[in-house]
Parts: structure tokens; C-alpha cells; sequence
């Protein structure tokens, strides 16, 4: 056989292989016999290793594995991976609709999909093949097991039908029931130790070095989220039946819900069928349907606004209560701790479990010596949830909240208004301080990741470091003093500590660890003040005017800085070289035609992103406000803009104008620049997702 012959017998042999692997794996609808499969296998496989070069990189030969990986590649996602909010109940479920409603108006169209409890993952194709698969990691950066991915049978390396040039879809890698016991008794019977349950060994077979052991872990996969660029679909159902024409395995237990009693049925039939499927969930996730209402509800720093996650009721046991401990949060929170006598739970053994507050102990009436109750909440958290009181002894003694801090003595505060306890002493409580200089040096904050927990423990217990300001007074004599530290991973913190220098002011503002003022608000004062003089020099009215900031946190920043070692600590890190102002960005204005004109935008743009939108305005003179209110002059409207802003507009005679209305008060000049060069349409999926 010539090698022009050879190629189209192996072209013919893996396009057929491929598709009858797909029918089995996807479809679970086989048209031959597992027989006749290993025949055409065989096949393929001697004529590869007479022409090696001909074979195909994603070959049906090579999904049993292709070698051992030294170490996996850290890659930062395209888009972040955000997590869900979690409701346990109808009354939650019900209160999630009404903020849903009440921002975009009217009834909603919701899609359900079971939560299957497996390991993220998020697949990126290229031309129709699989480019890279990345775990989901910290949400802005994962490993790339791509090797690993490409060896479950169900995934589709290759795709047909009219799929887009580029795109990134999500989804879950678990393993099914049956294939774990299988797994398990092939353990036991060579004498090793079963394991505990399908997640743990899904998870942990993605991280083996040698993908041809991965191929023998009978690993499944399930996608749920396609995002990309210029997508022409209007719905999240529309994007799932899209990516199953094209090959790939969505879930089959996906269902369009008209209105919230409609998915509260939903979940009452699957809270009593999930215990005949193959595979565990543990809930439902609940979506909004519509991509342009997910653009117009957005996100928070952490979760999107337009979905949640509804969790089955978890699997219980029975446990003593040997006692109660308090830790101390970095802001001073108090958290009782029950510590139980260790019970086997959902796979993992169970030693402790929070009890919240001072509140929840009064209501579960719970005693040191009580029999008690225990559930998973969301089936990873262990928490009590009762008591047995026919069990409970006759000198069972009621248990008396602490009223000092178990770390430094100092007497509690309990705010009006809130269940937790906290101890006052926030610049001289151990665990707060050490807490503190954690939150500084994290990546999402100052980003000094030579420094970890262990070794910002070491700083301030050796009276190197008392505040986060005495971080950059660290001399490298100061650090090889400490045990088992060498000059390289010394000289490594010093360096930290000088690039963190270059951090923006925002950052900077978020890593001073101040109450309430997380990665978002953070954001948002550093925008709408530009600097920390500015900032410590706002009253209570002044921070109330900046869109989004409430009650609390203005009175948490006023408070804050009213304390003078707080304003000397600001001082400090000015002196030390950290950014202490907004980096402006390099925008000439160019002009004055909106000036003294609010605009609020809503909606999708066909010619610019609503962040340009919002730059153009404030480019010539205007101000973008998040909410309609008497003070807006004109809403920006785009294709599929909430409802409940029209509504409002109308009411108040806000003008509405379209983008090209809002080129023409500016002028001509820039419309035809901006249709020049047009930018993308900010997509919901552009954003990002879990």
C-alpha cells in the first residue's frame, strides 16, 4: 500500500470511528457492536504505526492517553469564571424573582438544568476542533489539561454542522455512579484503599500526570454555557440546542420554565427523580433565558444577578456535640464552632461545623453534650441543623455566649441590628491582624504572592509586621533571620513587596481591609473620588451620591477614617509608594455637547460596548448614572433594554434616544469615526460566567 492510499484509509477509519463514538458516548445509541468497534480500531492502529505521520493529532487511537505532563500550564481565563448564589428554599427562590422582576418587569422566562456535582471545566474551540481545556482554578486562572480532557469518550474533539469560527463553552466533568463502584472494586481487590466519592475522584483524575491513567478513570462530561463573540442567538436554550447540533453533549434534562411556578415544579420533579439517575446533583441551577436581559441584570464581583442555584435537601447524620470554640474573622466577626465527635457524612468525615451566631444557638437551643443533627449545607459546608432533645441529659446546661474576645480579652460589641458578635480591637487582635495582612498581599489586592498565610503569620508573630504598612519597612537582613528561609525566596518577598507599589489605587483601597468595602465598591469610590485624600475628606452625604453606595458603607468609611491611626496608616502606605490616586485614563475631552446632561444606559449597542458608550458620554462633559431617577435627562437605549427602566423613564418623560440619536448631539465627525471603526457589541457571554 502506496501512503497516498494509506492517508485515505486512515482519513476514512477515524472519520468513522469518530462518529461511532459519538453515537455512543453522546447519544448512547450505538450502530454497531463493541466488536466489530475493536475491528475497525485495530485496523486504524496498524496502519498508523506503518504511516506514524498520517495519523491524525485527535486520532480514536490516542484517546487512551498520549504521556506523562511534568507540570500543568497556569492560564488566565478569557473571561472569569464566577460562582452562584445558593437558595435552599421556596420563600428564597421566590424573593430571587421578585428582584428579577422587579428590575426588568413583568413575568420571566427562566431555564432549569440539573447541577450535577462534578469539576468545572471550560473548553475553548478553534475551526471546529478542541483548542485547550482550563479547570476552573480561582476563577481568573486555571491548569490547562487539555491532554487529559481529550481522553473522555463523550467529548467531542471534532464538531460538524454551522458552528462559529471561535468559541469557549463550559460545563462539568464528573463520573457516573456505576463507573465509580467499578473503579472502587478494582481498588479493593488489589489490595488498595476505595475511594470516598465520584466528585473527589473526578477532580483528582484530571490533575494525573500520565493522560493514558486518566483514560482508564471512566470519566463523563456535561456543557452548559457557551459564550463567544457576535453570537446570533437570543437565548441560553437557543446556545444549548446549538452546541448539541454541532456534536456536543449539553444536558438532556434541560427545560424552558414560563414564570417561577413553573420551575418551583420543575424542582419538585427532580428533587424525587434525581435518586434514579446514574450520576449525583445536588440542585438545580435557574437561569434567566433571555442573553440580553443577563446583559441588562450584569454581575457582581462575584455571581450574576440573572441566575442561582436552588440546592436539594442534603443527607443527614447524628453526632455529640463535644464542644463549642469562637474564631476571630479578619474583621473581628466572632464564629461559634461546634466541635462534633467525628461522623462519616456524603463521602468525608465531619469533625466540626458552624453554628453562626449568637442567634442560631439560641434557636437550636444547642448544648456541649447535646446529640445533634448534621447536614452538608449545599453538601460541601457541614452545619447543625437540630437537636434531639429526647436524648439530652438531665444536667445539660444552657450555653452563655462569650462576652470577651478568646484571643485578646477585649469585651465583644454586638451593632444594633446584627446577629454577629465582633471584638473592637481590629489593630491589635492577633487573628484580625494577621487577617488583615492576608487580605493586603491576596491576589486581587495588593498581589505580594510571596507572602502566603503561613508566612504572614510568621511576620507578626516574629514583631516584623504589626500593620500592612509595616510590610514595606521589611529589610532582607530582617527576613534570612527567619527559620528555613533562604536568600532567594527572601529576596522574592522584598521583590513582592516593590512591584505591589505598582498596584492601582483601587486595589489599594480594597487591601486596606476596611468593612464593607469589597472588590466592587472599592471600584466605584476610587472612580467617582480619584484619590485617597479625596476619600478620607468625604462626608456621610457626599459618598451616599456616588451610584450604589448605601447607608452602611458610607458610614463604615466615615468611621473608619474618624479613627486616627487609621488616616496615619493611609499616610504610611502614601510614603511607602502605593498609589494613592486613580490612574485617569488617557482620554482627551472632546467637547462640551453633553455637558450637564445624567444619561443612564441600557441594552445591547450595535456599534460600541456600553463601557464606550459611557466614555463617549463622559468625553464630552456628560455623567452616566446606574438607575432612572427625576435628575436623568436622556436614557440610552439598546436592543433588548430592561423594561422596568422604560417604564420608569416614561413615567418620569425621560427622554429615550438610540445610539445614533446619541452621535448626533455629539456630531457627525464622531459617528463616522465610530462607524469606522465599530466596536463589538458587548454580549452577555463577553462578560463572563461560571
Amino acid at each position: 500500500m502506496d501512503k497516498a492510499q494509506a492517508k485515505l484509509q486512515i482519513d476514512e477509519l477515524t472519520a468513522t470511528l469518530k462518529e461511532h463514538n459519538y453515537r455512543y458516548y453522546v447519544l448512547s445509541e450505538p450502530t454497531i457492536s463493541d466488536l466489530e468497534f475493536d475491528r475497525l480500531l485495530k485496523q486504524l492502529e496498524y496502519l498508523e504505526s506503518q504511516f506514524p505521520d498520517l495519523a491524525h493529532t485527535d486520532s480514536p487511537t490516542r484517546v487512551v492517553g498520549g504521556g506523562v505532563i511534568n507540570e500543568f500550564e497556569t492560564v488566565k481565563h478569557r473571561r472569569r469564571m464566577l460562582s452562584l448564589g445558593n437558595t435552599y428554599n421556596e420563600t428564597e427562590l421566590r424573593e430571587f424573582d421578585s428582584r428579577i422582576r422587579k428590575a426588568i418587569g413583568g413575568e420571566i422566562e427562566y431555564v432549569c438544568e440539573l447541577k450535577i456535582d462534578g469539576l468545572a471545566i471550560s473548553l475553548f474551540y478553534e475551526n471546529g476542533k478542541l483548542l485547550q481545556a482550563v479547570t476552573r482554578g480561582d476563577g481568573v486562572q486555571g491548569d490547562d489539561v487539555t491532554a487529559n480532557v481529550r481522553t473522555i469518550r463523550s467529548l467531542n474533539t471534532e464538531l460538524h454542522g454551522n458552528f462559529p469560527a471561535e468559541f469557549e463553552i463550559r460545563g462539568e466533568i464528573f463520573m457516573h455512579r456505576k463507573g465509580f463502584e467499578k473503579l472502587n472494586r478494582e481498588r479493593v481487590s488489589a489490595g488498595e484503599l476505595a475511594y470516598a466519592n465520584p466528585r473527589n475522584v473526578a477532580s483528582g483524575s484530571l490533575k494525573l500526570k500520565d493522560s493514558s491513567e486518566v483514560a482508564k478513570r471512566p470519566l463523563d462530561i456535561t456543557l452548559y454555557h457557551l459564550l463567544g463573540e457576535n453570537m446570533p442567538f437570543k437565548t441560553h436554550a437557543e446556545c444549548i440546542e446549538a452546541a448539541t447540533s454541532w456534536g456536543l453533549k449539553t444536558a438532556d434534562t434541560i427545560e424552558v420554565c414560563n414564570g417561577i411556578d413553573e420551575v418551583l415544579r420543575f424542582l419538585e420533579k427532580w428533587d424525587e427523580k434525581r435518586h434514579d439517575l446514574g450520576f449525583d446533583t445536588d440542585g438545580v441551577v435557574i437561569k434567566v433565558n433571555s442573553l440580553a436581559l443577563q446583559e441588562e441584570l450584569g454581575y457582581t464581583a462575584k455571581i450574576p444577578r440573572w441566575a442561582i442555584a436552588y440546592k436539594f435537601q442534603t443527607e443527614s447524620a447524628v453526632t455529640r456535640l463535644l464542644n463549642i470554640t469562637y474564631q476571630v474573622g479578619r474583621t473581628g466577626a466572632i464564629t461559634p464552632v461546634a466541635e462534633l465527635e467525628p461522623v462519616f457524612l456524603l463521602g468525608t468525615t465531619v469533625k466540626r461545623a458552624s453554628l453562626h451566631n449568637a442567634n442560631e444557638i439560641e434557636r437550636l437551643d444547642v448544648r456541649v453534650g447535646d446529640r445533634v443533627f448534621v447536614e452538608k449545607g449545599g453538601e460541601i459546608i457541614p452545619k447543625i441543623t437540630g437537636v434531639d432533645f429526647s436524648q439530652r441529659t438531665e444536667n445539660s446546661v444552657p450555653t452563655v455566649y462569650i462576652s470577651t474576645c478568646p484571643e485578646c480579652g477585649m469585651p465583644l460589641i454586638r451593632r444594633e441590628g446584627e446577629a454577629q458578635h465582633y471584638c473592637p480591637n481590629e489593630d491589635g487582635c492577633a487573628p484580625q491582624v494577621i487577617g488583615k495582612i492576608e487580605h493586603f498581599v491576596a491576589r486581587k489586592a495588593l498581589n505580594i504572592d510571596s507572602i502566603g498565610s503561613e508566612m504572614a503569620k510568621t511576620l507578626y508573630s516574629r514583631g516584623l509586621v504589626k500593620d500592612i504598612a509595616d510590610l514595606y519597612d521589611i529589610k532582607i537582613q530582617d527576613l534570612l533571620q527567619l527559620e528555613r528561609m533562604g536568600e532567594k525566596s527572601a529576596q522574592n518577598i522584598i521583590d513582592g513587596i516593590q512591584e505591589s507599589k505598582n498596584v492601582p489605587f483601587e486595589r489599594v483601597l480594597f487591601g486596606m481591609g476596611i468593612r464593607y468595602i469589597g472588590e466592587t465598591v472599592a471600584k466605584k469610590l476610587a472612580q467617582a473620588l480619584g484619590s485617597m485624600d479625596k476619600l478620607m475628606q468625604a462626608d456621610k452625604e457626599t459618598l451616599l451620591g456616588i451610584d450604589e453606595i448605601g447607608e452602611v458603607i458610607a458610614e463604615s468609611l466615615v468611621q473608619y477614617f474618624a479613627v486616627p491611626e487609621h488616616r496615619k496608616l493611609a499616610e504610611r502606605l502614601r510614603a511607602a509608594g502605593l498609589q494613592m490616586e486613580t490612574m485617569v485614563k488617557e482620554q482627551a475631552q472632546a467637547g462640551t455637547s453633553l455637558a450637564g446632561l445624567t444619561f443612564v444606559i441600557s441594552g445591547v449597542f450595535s456599534k460600541m460596548s456600553r463601557d464606550e458608550a459611557k466614555d463617549l458620554i463622559e468625553a464630552h462633559g456628560g455623567k452616566c448614572s446606574g438607575s432612572v431617577s427625576s435628575k436623568t435627562d436622556y436614557l440610552l437605549a439598546g436592543e433588548g433594554m430592561g423594561p422596568a427602566k422604560l417604564e420608569k423613564a416614561t413615567q418620569l418623560g425621560v427622554k429615550i434616544i438610540s445610539e445614533d440619536d446619541l452621535f448626533a448631539m455629539i456630531g457627525e465627525s464622531t459617528k463616522e469615526q465610530a462607524s469606522s471603526e465599530p466596536a463589538e457589541p458587548q454580549k452577555p457571554s463577553q462578560t463572563t460566567l461560571f
